[in-house]
């Protein structure tokens, strides 16, 4: 029986609140990439290492048009997506094992 994978759409944050958008089908693996600095990049550049939001879909081409949405909205509108989940803005990968 095959095992069906996981995709995620995710937010990362830093201390200013800037946010950054990504998919991936191993959250934990990428947050740790990004939390080592592994790549190049905006999450380097601004320390973008704060798992604020996520959501898991089943099937890649519902994960990348949800990202393509999320990344088409405004801010204020990002922010009352995280702040009815999150309202804290708390690390949700804090006690991982990463």
């Amino acid at each position: 029986m095959k095992r069906e994978k996981t995709y995620y759409v995710y937010m990362l944050s830093n201390t200013s609140k800037m946010l950054y958008i990504g998919i991936t089908n191993n959250l934990e693996r990428r947050l740790r990439e990004h939390r080592e600095k592994v790549y190049e990049g905006f999450t380097k550049r601004y320390r973008l290492r704060d798992l604020v939001y996520f959501e898991e879909y089943s099937n890649p081409t519902s994960a990348i048009a949800r990202e393509k949405q999320l990344k088409g909205w405004v801010r204020r509108k990002k922010i009352a997506l995280i702040e009815k989940q999150n309202p804290t803005w708390k690390d949700l990968a804090k006690d991982w094992y990463i």
